[in-house]
């Protein structure tokens, strides 16, 4: 079974950058339909970004033009978050996805996330 790990979560500046890690491990550590989501207090977890392993990308409205998802290794996937702004304080996670036509759902259990805060 594959479990997946999120990191690169911190205090960071508005305006500033970071740049989450997505590892996989497991009998099987290899990572295939990833998605990054987070979820902020008080509010639903939403889909920030998604990579297919063929490569194809989905990205939140939000995080066009400032954040990228890419797939570094076998068993990992990067979100790179630029020019970050207080309302994308949250802890993000990342899941496996499953795609259905034009859906993108989650699937698999959730991890602990990690937490992004960024100061005004």
């Amino acid at each position: 079974q594959v479990q997946l790990a999120e990191s690169g979560g911190g205090l960071v500046q508005a305006g500033g950058s970071l740049r989450l890690s997505c590892e996989a491990s497991g009998s099987s550590p290899s990572v295939n339909n990833i998605g990054w989501y987070r979820q902020a207090p008080g509010k639903q977890r939403e889909l920030v970004a998604a990579i297919r392993s063929g490569g194809a990308t989905k990205y939140a409205e939000f995080a066009k033009g400032r954040f990228t998802i890419s797939r570094d290794t076998k068993n990992t996937v990067s979100l790179q978050m630029n020019s970050l702004k207080p309302e994308d304080t949250a802890v993000y996670y990342c899941i496996g996805i499953t795609v259905f036509g034009s859906t993108w759902s989650a699937v698999g259990s959730w991890g602990q996330g990690t937490q992004v805060t960024v100061s005004s």
